[in-house]
This record gives C-alpha cells, sequence and structure tokens, in this order.
C-alpha cells in the first residue's frame, strides 16, 4: 500500500477568526504539513486546506463594535492568516473562510439530508432574551443571584462562590452582562441533531483505529455516558448561516466549521477538474480524509461530525490526528513573560526553517503536551542543521571547485555507506507515514554524523596539499556530496526552502523520494552559498522582548516594602523563599467537581473527577475526606494545579493537585475561585 498511489484529502483545524496566529497553532500546521510534503514527495495526490473559522456571536458582537459587518471583519483579519501561514511555508491548496457559497449550500445540503433520514427534530426551548440588544443570551452573557447561596454577580449556568449549577433560568435577578437590561424569558423553537440515534455507528468508528489511543479513550468516556441530543440551531441575530425554512434560525457555529472542510475542496474542484468532489466524499470513497487537530476539539471531530457524516450519506475521516498544547520554557505562553508569540513576530526575528525543525525533532503520534525550550531550540539548531547537515556541503565543496572546477567524480568509492544511506529512505517512509518525525529526524542525524565521520577520517583538507592526490579528494567530497542530496530529500518535508536552495547549489533536478538513489556524477555543481547560519541566542532574547507585554501594575516587592530581611520572612513562613520566575511555572486552573467518591482503603482520601475546561479532564486524590461529604462537592469549583507530574498510588493515578487552606481534619477549606470563573481558566 506504501507504494501504490493515494489520494489524500488533509486539514488542519480552522483558527478562529478573532484572534492572531500564535506558535501553538503553528505546531499543529507544521505537523500536518510536514506530513502533507512527505506524502507528496512519495508521489501521491495530496489536496491540503484550511479556513478561518468565522461564525458565531463573537464576531458578530466584535464587528458591531467596531461599526462595521461581520463579512468585513471576517475579511480583514483572513488576509494577515493566509500570509503567516505562506509566511511559515505551510502549503495548503487553499486557505479558505468558513463564511462562503460552497459551505452555504453544503450545510444546508447536509442538514436537508440529516432531516430526511430522521436525525433532526425540532422542540420549544425556554430562553432569557435581551430586549434592548434584541437576542437570545446563552450563559455566558448573563449574571445574577445564586439560586442556592444567594451570592451576587453570578453567571448563568453556576456559582463561583458555593460551586452549585442550576439553569439559566433559576438565576434570581438576571442581567444581560451585553446591555445590563433586565432579560425576559421567552420561548424559542430550536433544533436538535438526535445523537443518540448514533451510538451504535459511533461504538463501532471511534474504535476502528481511526483514533490515537488515549483519544479513543477519551471519547469512550462520552459514549459510556450516553450522547445527548445535540443542539445545533441559535436565534437571530446571529453571524452564520440562516437553517433552510427558517427566517430566524441559523447553523449553530460547530455545525458549519467543519463543512468548511469540504466547502474548500469543493472551490478547488470548481477551479481545478483534476480534483473531483465526489471521489473523495462520496461514501464509498477509496481516498483518505486526515483531520489535524488539536485535544480542546476532539468531541466535535470524532463524535458530532462522523455522525453527521454518516446520517447525511457522507463518508467519515480516515484518521483524526490529535496533538497536544504548546508551552515555552516549562510553562504556559505568557504574554507578559514574553513566550506567548505570535507568527509575525517570529518572523520579524527568526527564519520559520529552525521552528519547523524543532517542532519536527519533537513530534509524534501521542497527545502529549510539547514544550518549546529556548534553550534547546538554539542548540539543536546550531548543531544539527549547521553544525552537521549544511557543515558536509560547505565542506566538500570548495575542494570540488578548486581541484576539478565544480565536476563531481563519476563513480562512487564509498558504496556501502551510499547504499546503507539510500536504504533508510524506507524506514523514514514508515516513521513520517505514521507522524513519527521525531523518530525520523533522530534517524536523519545518526546518518549525518555517520558522513562527517567519513569525512574527518578520510582527511581531504590533508590530502589536498599532497601532489597526485586531486582525484582522491575530488572522489572523497563526491561521496560526501552525493550523501549531502540524500539528507536533503529526507529534510525536504521539514525543511522545503533548504531543500529548495540545496537543489539549486547541486544543479540537480527536484529531489523526491524515489530519486533518492540517484547517482549525482560526472556532473557540474554550483558555487556553495551558506544554507543556513547560526542561531544567535540574543536574537531570540530579542523576540521574547518583542512579545512581552508589560505586567500589571504591581506593588513593591515584599522586602522593599517591607524594609525587612528575605532570611527572617523566609523563617516567618517556615518555606524556602523562590522568585516569580520559579512560582510562575505553577500552571493552576480553575476546575469543576464532577464526581466525588470515597476511596476503599484509604481513609483521608476522595476520589475527585474533574472537568478542566479544554485541559479535558482529570481524576485527582485529595485528602479532604474529613472535611467533605463527597455528595456535596459535585458541581463545585476548585483550583487545580495542572502541571503538576501524575503521581501513581495504589488506588491510581492521581493527576494533580486541588488546593485547600487550614490545619486539616475537618478544619480544611477548599480554595474556591470568585465570580466568573469557568473550567480551564487560569488562575493568576
Amino acid at each position: 500500500p506504501m507504494s501504490a498511489r493515494r489520494t489524500l484529502f488533509v486539514t488542519s483545524a480552522l483558527p478562529y477568526a478573532n484572534g492572531e496566529i500564535h506558535l501553538g497553532k503553528l505546531l499543529e500546521e507544521t505537523q500536518a504539513d510536514v506530513w502533507v510534503r512527505f506524502q507528496r514527495l512519495r508521489g501521491h495526490k495530496v489536496v491540503f486546506v484550511s479556513a478561518d473559522d468565522v461564525h458565531g456571536s463573537p464576531m458578530m458582537l466584535k464587528a458591531e463594535q467596531l461599526g462595521i459587518t461581520p463579512e468585513a471583519l471576517a475579511e480583514q483579519l483572513h488576509v494577515p492568516h493566509r500570509s503567516d501561514f505562506e509566511d511559515f511555508l505551510v502549503s495548503h491548496d487553499l486557505y479558505y473562510t468558513t463564511h462562503s457559497e460552497e459551505n452555504r449550500e453544503l450545510s444546508e445540503e447536509i442538514f436537508r439530508r440529516l432531516q430526511a433520514n430522521g436525525y433532526v427534530y425540532a422542540e420549544a426551548v425556554e430562553q432569557y432574551f435581551d430586549p434592548e440588544k434584541g437576542m437570545f443570551l446563552a450563559d455566558r452573557f448573563l449574571k445574577g443571584e445564586c439560586p442556592r447561596c444567594g451570592a451576587a454577580d453570578q453567571y448563568g449556568d453556576n456559582c463561583e462562590v458555593c460551586g452549585a449549577t442550576y439553569e439559566a433560568t433559576e438565576l434570581k435577578h438576571p442581567r444581560s452582562v451585553l446591555s445590563g437590561a433586565v432579560p425576559e424569558l421567552r420561548s424559542s423553537e430550536h433544533y436538535f441533531f438526535d445523537l443518540p440515534k448514533l451510538q451504535d455507528f459511533l461504538e463501532r468508528w471511534t474504535a476502528s483505529g481511526t483514533l490515537q489511543p488515549a483519544v479513543e479513550n477519551k471519547i469512550r468516556e462520552w459514549l459510556d455516558a450516553g450522547l445527548q441530543p445535540w443542539d445545533i440551531s441559535r436565534d437571530a441575530p446571529y453571524f452564520g448561516f440562516r437553517i433552510p425554512g427558517t427566517e430566524d434560525k441559523y447553523f449553530y457555529v460547530w455545525v458549519d466549521a467543519p463543512v468548511g472542510y469540504m466547502a474548500a475542496l469543493k472551490k478547488l474542484s470548481k477551479d481545478d477538474p483534476e480534483i473531483d468532489f465526489d471521489a473523495i466524499w462520496s461514501a464509498d470513497s477509496e481516498a483518505e480524509v486526515h483531520h489535524f487537530i488539536g485535544k480542546d476539539i476532539v468531541n466535535f471531530h470524532t463524535l458530532f461530525w462522523p455522525a453527521m457524516l454518516h446520517a447525511s450519506g457522507f463518508r467519515t475521516p480516515t484518521r483524526v490526528h490529535v496533538h497536544g498544547f504548546l508551552s515555552v520554557d516549562g510553562a504556559r505562553m505568557s504574554k507578559t513573560r514574553g513566550t506567548f508569540i505570535n507568527a509575525r513576530t517570529y518572523l520579524e526575528h527568526l527564519d520559520p526553517e529552525y521552528l519547523r525543525y524543532y517542532f519536527a525533532t519533537k513530534l509524534s503520534p501521542a497527545v502529549d503536551d510539547m514544550d518549546l525550550s529556548l534553550d534547546d531550540f538554539v542548540a539543536r539548531v546550531n548543531a544539527d542543521l549547521v553544525g552537521k547537515v549544511v557543515n558536509i556541503a560547505s565542506r566538500c565543496a570548495g575542494f570540488v571547485h578548486k581541484l576539478a572546477e565544480g565536476r563531481l567524480a563519476a563513480q562512487c568509492v564509498e558504496p556501502d555507506l551510499w547504499n546503507d544511506a539510500v536504504a533508510l529512505g524506507d524506514t523514514l517512509a514508515e516513521l513520517y507515514e505514521a507522524g513519527e518525525s521525531g523518530k525520523a529526524v533522530r534517524e536523519i542525524m545518526a546518518l549525518a554524523d555517520r558522513v562527517n565521520q567519513y569525512i574527518d577520517a578520510a582527511q581531504p583538507w590533508v590530502a589536498a596539499k599532497e601532489p597526485g592526490r586531486e582525484a582522491e579528494v575530488v572522489a572523497t567530497c563526491t561521496v560526501g556530496i552525493n550523501l549531502f542530496r540524500v539528507l536533503m530529500v529526507y529534510l525536504k518535508p521539514i525543511l522545503p526552502r533548504m531543500a529548495q536552495d540545496a537543489e539549486a547549489f547541486l544543479a540537480c533536478d527536484a529531489l523526491t523520494w524515489a530519486n533518492r538513489g540517484d547517482w549525482l556524477g560526472d556532473h557540474t555543481i554550483e558555487r556553495f552559498k551558506a544554507l543556513k547560519t547560526r542561531v544567535d541566542r540574543r536574537t531570540v532574547d530579542k523576540l521574547v522582548a518583542a512579545s512581552r507585554e508589560p505586567e500589571p501594575a504591581a506593588a513593591e516587592s515584599p522586602a522593599v516594602a517591607s524594609g525587612g530581611d528575605a532570611r527572617e520572612r523566609e523563617e516567618a513562613s517556615g518555606a524556602p523563599q523562590i522568585d516569580i520566575d520559579t512560582f510562575s511555572q505553577v500552571d493552576l486552573r480553575v476546575a469543576r467537581i464532577d464526581s466525588a467518591e470515597t476511596v476503599d482503603g484509604a481513609d483521608r482520601l476522595l476520589r475527585l473527577g474533574l472537568d478542566v475546561g479544554p485541559l479535558g479532564s482529570r481524576t485527582v486524590f485529595a485528602g479532604i475526606r474529613s472535611a467533605y461529604d463527597p455528595a456535596a462537592l459535585e458541581g463545585r469549583l476548585v483550583v487545580l494545579v495542572a502541571n503538576l507530574a501524575p503521581r501513581k498510588m495504589r488506588f491510581g493515578v492521581s493527576e494533580g493537585m486541588v488546593l485547600a487552606a487550614g490545619p486539616g481534619g475537618e478544619d480544611l477549606f477548599l480554595l474556591s475561585p470568585d465570580s466568573g470563573a469557568v473550567p480551564g481558566m487560569e488562575v493568576r
């Protein structure tokens, strides 16, 4: 199957239009692009697309605030997004928008098919309505008093003081966050996608090898809990597509967002007769569909999306490739530390291929989070790309020009090394195919080490000084140049611009996987020009400085404010003093307790099931049993240390720590976030 020509349709997740492209998004685009470029290099037919996700209330309200139409705002934001991806060498065949006629037509077609097949029904829903804004209010646009404890300024679905969850209609003295008006309770008809009818299909599909094991296990939790009908409509005003047959109902943004993948292909098929939309999306298609996404949106791509496709008669994805989040220097990306780096800021300081290479060295099929260590970034780029790969070409090219006017020797004098290098391509192809670019890079650099060792042993710089050994030197350097060419084939998915520059230097045909074994013999190369230069750590520091936002006005440090001695404070608190950088590495997040239960054989522990918003769910064992009744904890918000290393206990693995105050026993008090917090929110 590896040798047969495949047709692949590949997508990267749609960034929300109302924000800049940052390094976290570039991690995903690099992962997808490396895989796509590898497949193209192997001779397969690949169509690669993405798009701005532009629909929903936030875009509508932002446009209103700016005094322009949502369409104008979407177009305004689209241009810099597209430029960022192009300048990072991401090879989209089309970077489109979800607000397109193709998307409108396809979304309506899917909806009609779902209706015709009995998967959509309408039901009246009671919601709060803002009479001043003239719109129904989502829970996050409502505030009032908690119906349980009476705390003021609580959102429409949960109380951040007592942790209670409730319906928005239970909120006391509600008001609209958008206008401050007192909302009115009104009934509205909504459309629901009957997801429970597709439970059996999703059980099969999610277990069929389409998902990574960790993702399959996560989705299994949803399936085991039993699926609920999905509300797929929103009331006007709303920026989106109107539902056919209605005047004031719109598709919820997550209905038409993934259809945007199909819409981009439909657009391309209108302009390119070789792209056959139906051949890719028909239910019996032999083509492949691959989605690259972050772990925060797996439910939409592995439950709702395949269910919609299957129920409307389209094919389902071949594979969903899920990646984790990006941290920088071991901590969350931070604007105050300058590690929340936007694509454009990076491009103003550094070569995009440096970052592509670093990401590739750490990518694997796992869903683990990835850390961008800035010191490691500098060291790897300098040692690998400059010190190993470019070094081979720069060492050899000069001798070939000096002694043979740039003409390479006809024969290979190191057939074993050459054959090993060419044969390595089969192993690398399997690694790239599996998303194991990190392992592939390690193999490539091991080969580069062997080539440099060969040149070191041959010592052409010594032989070149001895009369009569010119042909020997040229033969040695010809081997080096040809092995450099093979290395550039293997690195081309990661470093497309460097590979193009190498092709110009070698004066050879475009590098492909199939021609990697072609020997450049009796062939003239161009004079060598530096393909990459070393990264200066000071340039990285300038990038961080340019990304840094000033911290909010802070009080003087305690040492200055109190006039006291740091050691005295340390002894008084009973804890060693730490600096702000050390403290900032602790990732504190709001979490909601979804379940709490006692642990057999552990008198002090409760097993807490936590919802941490975009970070997913966690299990934490907390020593709070003496102070809390498990039943009273469900729905309560707590503070979680989210980046604590998992700890294996005899009862299971604890994935973090919840914070509490007090001496212990019954006198223990869980810390609860203040008003406005939601699961996953950073605690500062």
